[in-house]
């Protein structure tokens, strides 16, 4: 049975889109098999991946609201290991249609759990607010991943959306973890950037992943190539930055022992 993993956090340009994408595309490249799963309106994991999101005629929405099946919605992708399930703009009218229905909140769950057999891992892209769809994600996954901007405000909100997740766990699902807070966007250079680092280890400390994503200017080119960073430049910071993600990810959850990438300096 495959692990389901939200990347989620409601403050938006921390990094998620860019963690789902690039972690999903790592694990496929390691050959585990994985689902990517774009729960968020503005479809940029969709796009991410080099789909045309007006193309998409069964998405996340269509599965969700329309009972269409959740096999009939994953586009086969450039890896052998990656899957995704895409989203687009009908997704907006979800939160809206998903509040009359019973057990609203478990509607994602049904279909990832009749998923999760077929893949090693299904990651999920959630959108940048703490609505239904959001709450869908969550208690359908096992764990989240919590992006965090190494930059000012970096901790603003994250206590709401701990209170969250503490909310779904109370209500909807026991079994939800936080798989691990995972720093974005840092820049060496910059006193901000290791105060930031400093603060977050400091106030979740085992909570905190090793692996640090740094700014990258490869990472930030490749989804308008419509393609993971590993694909667009193989050797770049970013890509070993999400390689070495993937493995720590894979021995948290005792599945590798595989020795991290060096992390050249000042590589572009």
């Amino acid at each position: 049975m495959g692990k389901v993993i939200s990347v989620v956090n409601q403050k938006g340009g921390v990094g998620k889109t860019t963690t789902a994408i690039n972690l999903a595309a790592s694990l496929a490249v390691l050959e585990y098999k994985t689902l990517l799963v774009d729960a968020d309106p503005q479809a940029n994991t969709t796009s991410g991946l080099g789909f045309d999101v007006k193309n998409v005629k069964i998405g996340l929405y269509e599965v969700m609201i329309n009972d269409s099946s959740a096999k009939d919605a994953i586009y086969k992708t450039e890896f052998e290991y990656l899957d995704l399930l895409p989203s687009n703009i009908d997704l907006v009218g979800a939160e809206i249609e998903l509040i009359n229905l019973p057990n609203r909140e478990r509607v994602m769950k049904h279909s990832m759990d009749k998923l999760k057999k077929n893949y090693d891992f299904i990651i999920i892209d959630c959108s940048p607010s703490l609505g239904l769809i959001t709450t869908n994600a969550l208690t359908a996954s096992d764990s989240v991943i919590i992006p965090v901007q190494c930059e000012y405000f970096a901790l603003e909100g994250l206590g709401k959306l701990l209170n969250t997740i503490k909310i779904i766990q109370s209500n909807l699902n026991p079994d939800l973890q936080i798989e691990g807070l995972l720093l974005t966007m840092y820049d060496m250079r910059l006193r901000l950037s290791n105060q930031v680092v400093e603060e977050v280890k400091m106030h979740f400390q085992q909570l905190v992943f090793d692996t640090i994503i740094q700014r990258n200017t490869k990472l930030s080119e490749a989804p308008s190539f419509g393609k993971p960073v590993i694909t667009h430049d193989a050797e770049c910071r970013g890509t070993i930055n999400y390689l070495n993600l993937a493995k720590e990810l894979l021995q948290k959850n005792g599945l590798t022992k595989t020795n991290f990438l060096e992390q050249p300096e000042m590589m572009n």
